[in-house]
């Protein structure tokens, strides 16, 4: 193989350590490193306990330099960070001047390090010692860079003993560390193994000057972020590094760790970061973060409800060393026992569910901090963060953010005259984008509400007018099918309609439309929409129920077993299963004719926009019930007449064929259920708009 070529390197850094006062520090050699430290000082006796030492880093593959200076921390414990001037460390470290100039005899070696292959890589570092820090890709990268992407624990752990702690520290083309690459892959046992040999690690900075810590937040690596966030020295991070760590952590779902940066900083709760974002701004955009129904079941929202959880600071008492490594070793043991168990006994779902719901009380303990923070301030500065770069009220009003709203207005009542730069309140754009929960907010004001209900748009827009405008495309796909989509919106113009003065039914836009004028030119596609839907539905529920109503038909003439030459009646006629039969035969016919009778209905209806509201809906749900009683009452009656021919004969068979004909019942009810349950909770439910307790702001 051919020699490793020598590396050029040569890069200053300012890094932490700890030297012992003296006169001068003369040049000295290190042993096996090759690590040599001469002082940069010429004064004899310096009055500053820092002392600018270089080190020069020698061996197979090159040299490089780099100016130490001591750190001004004496312990590894992490104090209460409060945002202090950074300490000088710059974001790149023993980067090469020059590229690889051959690749090829590092692809063996690349190999082993992505497939974790230590033994074929051992061979390689006894023959080529240089190798451990060699730059193998195009990249720039060392087969520990590539090791730690590929979280290979074991390659890790023995690569790191055969390397320096400088070498650790070697950054890619993109300056990225190592620990960077570990911190992206969310492994935090690697992670452990790199900053136990260097410690400072944790402060080199990746590319575009990120920290690992800052690397591990953006991709949502829970227990990685607190890892690292223990083992970072503080006094290197700018408050502008916790303002983008905290947004980074709030984007990524990580609340507790966002929490307990804001309660050691509160002051951060009103600072903006790199996008002009508060923390307001960001949770205002999440409102996943605070809702208690987004994909639960009945069961799943009972435990949610009943199940108490309690807010904990988990780090309260961050800090490196042994004692460190044991809370975290008894914590993976506590856990993993726990969550063995919770699989046992079949709870795997309800630890989800709590889970999520410890998060919305992190996320809704985020916001009540951030706005703490921002009551402070005089009303012209509340003002200006609210407006500017976007307005977390009005966003949060537009996406639902319904937990988010009343926890602002609790505290500053003022929020509910607030209006954008069209002049609209919150609850006009909760009408624009069928926000109910946020409309239904405006009960709660009293007589305010006819106030705010008055306010017009610039194009001379009531709340009315916005009402019968379409909904947009995510709020309408809320319900299944055109017909239904027709009939909330018909809801929602009803409803708003009953709010607001009498004037304003007729009052007219900027281009002289009343609201019901402007209701029928938006919804006059999704009208055509829901004839054709309602009109594909009927047809195909009515051949069914055609096809039910013309074989029951037949079968009450060709009775099973046959009739009576003599008498012409029924030779098992008073068989318990034959009245069974006869019985189902005709609840089946009859109600496959009603059935068809109201698809039929449906299909010669005029379609008017009022005929969505509650004619056409209920039509179609007594034709789906009649159907589905029909289907379930035909196979029914099936049964009855197998156990008449074959049930003296061969008993047995009886089991198998009920649990045959039991499975189009099952998957009728399964495939049609929710479609009929949207239809008669909107149609006779408590209705969307119900005023309940929980919608209460005071």
């Amino acid at each position: 193989m051919e020699n490793i070529p020598k590396l050029q390197l040569e890069r200053t850094l300012s890094i932490p350590t700890c030297f012992p006062q003296r006169n001068s520090v003369p040049s000295t050699t290190a042993t096996s490193d090759g690590i040599s430290l001469r002082n940069s000082s010429n004064n004899t006796r310096s009055s500053s306990p820092q002392h600018a030492v270089t080190i020069q880093f020698n061996h197979g593959i090159g040299q490089a330099e780099a100016t130490v200076l001591p750190s001004p921390i004496q312990n590894e414990s992490v104090s209460r960070p409060t945002a202090p001037a950074p300490q000088t460390l710059p974001t790149s470290f023993l980067r090469p001047r020059t590229k690889p100039i051959n690749l090829t005899m590092y692809a063996p070696l690349c190999q082993a390090a992505l497939g974790g292959n230590w033994e074929k890589a051992r061979k390689i570092f006894s023959l080529h010692p240089d190798a451990t820090s060699a730059r193998i890709t195009k990249g720039w990268e060392t087969a520990l860079h590539i090791a730690a992407g590929a979280n290979k624990v074991q390659f890790v752990e023995e690569l790191v003993k055969l390397m320096s702690p400088l070498e650790l520290a070697l950054q890619n083309k993109y300056e990225n560390t190592a620990l960077c690459f570990a911190a992206a892959s969310g492994l935090t046992r690697i992670a452990k193994v790199m900053v136990m040999k260097n410690r400072f690690l944790p402060m080199v900075r990746g590319s575009k000057g990120v920290t690992p810590l800052h690397m591990a937040a953006l991709l949502g690596h829970r227990e990685m972020v607190w890892y690292l966030y223990s083992v970072t020295d503080h006094q290197y991070l700018s408050k502008e590094d916790y303002i983008s760590l905290l947004t980074a952590t709030i984007n990524s779902n990580l609340f507790d760790v966002a929490l307990h940066i804001l309660q050691q900083m509160p002051e951060l709760g009103i600072e903006r970061d790199q996008n002009e974002d508060t923390i307001l701004h960001v949770l205002a955009r999440k409102p996943l973060a605070f809702s208690d129904k987004i994909g639960f079941g009945i069961w799943q929202r009972l435990v949610y409800a009943y199940v108490s959880v309690h807010l904990q600071n988990r780090s309260s008492n961050i800090s490196s060393g042994s004692t460190e490594k044991h809370n975290t070793k008894a914590y993976l043991i506590i856990t993993r026992v726990i969550q063995h168990l919770l699989k046992t006994i079949g709870m795997e779902r309800v630890r989800k569910v709590l889970e999520t719901k410890l998060m919305h009380l992190q996320a809704l303990e985020l916001v009540k901090c951030s706005w703490k923070e921002v009551l402070l301030l005089n009303d012209s500065q509340i003002g200006n963060l609210l407006r500017s770069p976007s307005r977390p009220l009005f966003v949060a009003a537009e996406l639902g953010n319904f937990e988010f709203i009343v926890e602002l207005i609790q505290s500053y009542p003022d929020l509910i005259w607030k209006v954008d730069e069209e002049s609209r309140s919150i609850f006009h754009i909760a009408v624009i984008h069928r926000q109910e929960k946020i409309y239904k907010l405006i009960y709660n004001i009293g007589s305010h509400k006819d106030i705010i209900t008055s306010y017009k748009s610039t194009n001379n827009e009531n709340i009315l007018h916005l009402a019968a405008k379409l909904a947009p495309t995510n709020r309408l796909g809320i319900v299944s099918g055109a017909a239904l989509q027709m009939q909330r919106e018909l809801l929602w113009f009803k409803e708003v309609e009953t709010i607001v003065q009498a004037s304003y039914k007729e009052m007219r836009d900027s281009r002289g439309r009343t609201p019901g004028m402007l209701f029928t030119e938006e919804h006059k596609e999704l009208v055509k929409e829901g004839e054709k839907w309602m009109k594909e539905t009927a047809s195909s529920c009515m051949l069914v129920a055609a096809l039910i109503t013309t074989v029951m038909f037949a079968a009450i003439f060709t009775v099973p077993g046959g009739n009576n030459n003599d008498t012409g009646t029924a030779i098992f006629l008073k068989e318990k299963a034959f009245i069974i039969f006869s019985m189902m035969d005709a609840l089946a016919l009859f109600s496959s004719v009603i059935s068809i009778l109201m698809f039929l209905s449906i299909l010669t209806s005029r379609y008017a926009e009022e005929d969505f509201l509650c004619t056409l809906p209920k039509r179609l749900i007594i034709g789906f019930i009649t159907l589905f009683v029909a289907i379930a009452a035909m196979l029914v009656a099936f049964c009855s007449s197998f156990f008449i021919v074959l049930g003296h004969q061969m008993a047995w068979i009886i089991i198998p064929v009920a649990a045959l004909a039991s499975i189009p019942i099952t998957l009728f009810a399964f495939l049609q259920f929710p479609l009929l349950a949207d239809m008669i909770t909107s149609s006779y439910g408590s209705g969307i708009f119900t005023f309940t307790s929980k919608d209460t702001i005071y």
